[in-house]
């Protein structure tokens, strides 16, 4: 299924559902179906359209993870990439007190790994780990598997963040970056998370949140049994770093859109659209006078999205 304008008005609609609701009441039944079903299509229209390479993530800007990176993978970083999402995903086992040197023979589950590249990233950060990401989207997994897919090492499931198909205790830490403010049900993804852990595995969890979302987080958190929170990181201000310099003249993301052919305005438009997808308000972004003009006749959105409170990195061990 293509994402048609009920999709789209579907998907918007579920997520502020999910995450403007002051009560935190969790979605089931024909509500989380639906949204479940147009998440996947958005998704399988991205992974058919993105090109490698293309944003996985809003990123987030630290100039001492990136050297750090760089000692591990040498050539990190332009001209293949700006390095902002790589980030995001070396932080979700950086911050865990397990040596990257430490993994082999470890079993890595991504929850909602999209298409694959950041837990491909992850596979040379931390090398020996069994890595198996998961998604929504079947179009998403299977251009993991067949651009991605190494054997034990890396493997890719279609299968949802509410019902993982894996045994109890068969995982040694859970991977979920910037997906579940899409979940209806955050305290089943949360339990699911407890399951599947082996005692002492690790949920490493970075998300972007509403108020109201936050206060769901925090309630449901305290109600999963199994699951002890031991770090709880605001790093909105990284995020914001490496958002605006995503969106600043002659950035990597500019300079690989400005290389498409394509009619400067219908670029214009492209950038705005990627940029208000991928964390523009919450960096304070300010459309150029050609995309508030165009907003002016309904052409294009001029600002969408959320009103976004903050950008956490939350980490779990399970008793």
């Amino acid at each position: 299924m293509s994402a048609t304008p009920d999709v789209m008005t579907a998907f918007t609609s579920g997520l502020a559902d999910i995450n403007l609701d002051e009560s935190g009441t969790a979605r089931r039944g024909a509500n989380a179906a639906g949204m479940k079903s147009a998440s996947a299509s958005i998704y399988d229209m991205a992974a058919t359209l993105s090109g490698h390479g293309a944003l996985w993530n809003w990123g987030m800007h630290d100039p001492a993870l990136v050297e750090e990176i760089r000692a591990r993978v040498p050539g990190f970083g332009e001209p293949w990439t700006d390095g902002f999402s790589e980030q995001l995903y070396f932080l979700a086992l950086r911050e865990l007190p397990i040596d990257l040197d430490d993994y082999a023979g470890r079993h890595v589950l991504e929850v909602g790994c999209g298409m694959g590249e950041g837990l491909n990233f992850l596979s040379r950060v931390a090398p020996g780990a069994g890595m198996t990401g998961l998604d929504l989207s079947p179009k998403a997994v299977a251009r993991g598997t067949a651009t991605l897919s190494r054997g034990d090492a890396l493997t890719f499931v279609h299968g949802d963040a509410e019902e993982l198909p894996f045994e109890d205790g068969s995982v040694d830490v859970l991977v979920n970056i910037e997906s579940s403010h899409t979940y209806p049900d955050l305290g089943r993804f949360l339990g699911e998370a407890a399951r599947v852990l082996r005692p002492g595995g690790f949920l490493s969890h970075i998300d972007v949140y509403t108020r109201q979302r936050t206060e769901t987080m925090r309630r449901t958190a305290e109600e999963i049994k199994g699951l002890e929170w031991t770090a709880d990181h605001d790093i909105s201000d990284r995020v914001r770093a490496a958002v605006r310099r995503r969106m600043a003249p002659g950035s990597h993301f500019r300079t690989t859109l400005g290389k498409q052919r394509m009619n400067p305005l219908v670029r214009q438009i492209a950038a705005h659209s990627q940029i208000l997808m991928f964390g523009g308000m919450f960096a304070g972004y300010q459309p150029p006078p050609a995309i508030k003009a165009l907003s002016k006749l309904g052409i294009v959105p001029w600002m969408s999205g959320l009103p976004m409170e903050s950008y956490r990195h939350r980490i779990a061990v399970r008793r």
